[in-house]
């Protein structure tokens, strides 16, 4: 497959959507930037995928995969995505002729990077819903606790999968097809107002919408943490307040607590990191229309917010590793030799033990 058969900027939804025209008459400089940016994306993948996986494995091994089924989701949504990337970069840095049926559907899935665009979706959607799922926990807890089911947070899964991969192959499967051999993915539009429509649909639906969630439902729960805490801070004044129960609603807060940090943090991560390529996609949307042309206007700055979105799929599990206690505890344990901080049962004090089984030769 040759360098000007495929389009760079196809991270996500958005990114897939851009109604621009395959690269034409690229520079020997432009196919150099396009081949190693190329080898970077296939780099990130790599990394992403060993830390997808080591992050899965510890929060099974934490127990904490039949609390946090969400959590669980959006983890194996990354790791699905890191593999696509491996998978469809490493096919775009070879010289692939395409032709029949196979070749029909290697353009539209991997070539395109629509399944990478499904997998990247969900997972937006899903990060949604692990707000959301916090919210009503924090603000309504008696009606999320005599409401919410786990069959509801099935369904909202199955949702996410769902939507994103519909959305993504119906728009795939009208603007794409392979000729003499080359893959021309999100190329043939209707036309210029269709394919703008689909552009500002998704930018409002993946990035302003999930934004806003971000905001109002952190907001809230950080208010009514706050509350909270000034509640506990007056009860534990009180001559007659009952020191196990106030150590047991304070450690239960702390768990919490622990859990929105980190998805605060995740969520932050997903706007910054998005919002430089959403720019960079909403002005060539009303300036060039060939990526060519937005090559040469915007040069390595449009790579590099290509290559910053990738990265958010990447780092997501380095920040559940450093902010997600039962992770970190479970990564702690793989290294030799390494102390890690463990409850008394006893007399409920921390304590330094050691890994079993680790330190025989020590």
């Amino acid at each position: 497959m040759s360098e000007e058969s495929s389009t760079v900027a196809h991270l996500s939804v958005a990114m897939t959507t851009t109604g621009m025209t395959q690269i034409t008459g690229t520079t020997s400089s432009s196919r150099g930037m396009i081949f190693y940016f190329r080898c970077a994306v296939v780099v990130i993948g790599v990394v992403g995928l060993a830390s997808n996986a080591l992050v899965l494995y510890a929060i099974v091994a934490s127990k904490q995969h039949k609390k946090h089924i969400l959590i669980v989701n959006l983890n194996v949504l990354d790791l699905l995505s890191c593999l696509l990337l491996i998978v469809s970069y490493s096919l775009m840095l070879c010289n692939i002729h395409l032709s029949g049926s196979i070749g029909y559907w290697l353009c539209i899935t991997l070539f395109s990077e629509c399944l990478l665009s499904c997998s990247v979706a969900a997972s937006v959607i899903s990060l949604a819903m692990i707000t959301v799922e916090r919210y009503l926990k924090v603000v309504y807890p008696v009606w999320s606790n005599n409401n919410l089911r786990d069959w509801m947070i099935y369904l909202a899964i199955a949702f996410a999968w769902t939507y994103s991969i519909v959305l993504n192959f119906a728009i795939v499967l009208s603007t794409s097809t392979v000729i003499d051999g080359v893959c021309y993915a999100y190329t043939f539009w209707k036309n210029e107002t269709y394919s703008i429509f689909v552009l500002f649909f998704n930018f409002l639906s993946f990035y302003v919408v999930i934004l806003f969630i971000f905001i109002f439902c952190y907001w809230r729960i950080l208010s009514v943490i706050r509350r909270q805490a000034r509640v506990m801070a007056g009860h534990s004044g009180l001559p007659n307040s009952a020191p196990r129960s106030n150590a047991a609603l304070t450690q239960s807060t702390q768990i919490q607590t622990n859990v929105i940090k980190t998805m605060i943090l995740v969520s932050a991560f997903y706007a910054v990191s998005y919002l430089p390529n959403y720019i960079f996609i909403l002005l060539g949307t009303f300036g060039p229309r060939s990526l060519n042309s937005l090559f040469t206007i915007f040069g390595s700055g449009y790579y590099a917010s290509v290559f910053v979105a990738f990265l958010y799929t990447c780092t997501n599990p380095f920040i559940y590793a450093i902010k997600f206690d039962p992770v970190k505890q479970a990564l702690l344990r793989l290294i030799p030799c390494k102390k890690t901080p463990e409850v008394d049962s006893h007399a409920g004090t921390r304590v330094n033990v050691a890994t079993a089984g680790r330190c025989n030769n020590a």
